[in-house]
């Protein structure tokens, strides 16, 4: 038919709510926007599974399980923060060891000097300890050290003030307010 415009449905798919929005706000922002643009969004699991119904009580109920979203989220970040901490404290931080030694790093500063470029260097270079052990170092891994190195040598004393300020806890506990260090007390 001509003049005759098909119109078409539009869906956004969303496995839950608190995947979409970091807080209650900006979800129900969100909803509005899709809404205003006449575009659905269908949640697949959570508590309100289906097509967001924009009126009457589908809008209570969604702003109602965004604020318990936003909660939860808030509850996940504290307790995985705790946990690092916790974590530090016991002399354990996260992440995947360094493969890049000093002297691996003395090497590829040396012969990029020289001309060569990361990618002619890296077969050259072996891991010496580790699950790696005996292998060479991704040519990403060497970058990320370079650019460690570079950021060093630009702000040398930043780097001084967070070794002492290491050093200070470890030695003194953990700064309370102005500087005050808070006194640890066994449970």
């Amino acid at each position: 038919m001509p003049g005759h415009r098909h119109r078409v449905r539009v869906v956004l798919t969303a496995y839950e709510m608190k995947r979409l929005g970091h807080d209650a706000t900006e979800l129900t922002a969100l909803a509005d926007h899709l809404t205003a643009h006449g575009l659905e969004w269908e949640m697949l699991a959570g508590p309100l599974p289906g097509i967001y119904d924009p009126t009457g009580p589908g809008k209570l109920l969604f702003a109602f399980f965004s604020a318990m979203a936003e909660t939860e989220r808030e509850n996940i970040r504290e307790s995985m923060l705790e946990g690092l901490g916790t974590a530090a404290r016991k002399g354990k931080h996260g992440g995947r060891p360094r493969v890049i030694t000093d002297d691996m790093l003395h090497t590829v500063l040396r012969r990029r000097a020289g001309g060569e470029s990361v990618a002619q260097i890296q077969p050259d270079l072996i891991i010496p300890t580790g699950k790696r052990k005996g292998h060479s170092p991704s040519v990403a891994s060497i970058y990320w050290a370079l650019a460690e190195h570079a950021h060093r040598e630009a702000h040398p004393e930043a780097v001084e003030a967070a070794h002492a300020d290491f050093d200070k806890l470890n030695t003194h506990g953990v700064p309370g307010p102005h500087g005050t260090p808070i006194e640890r007390t066994p449970l």
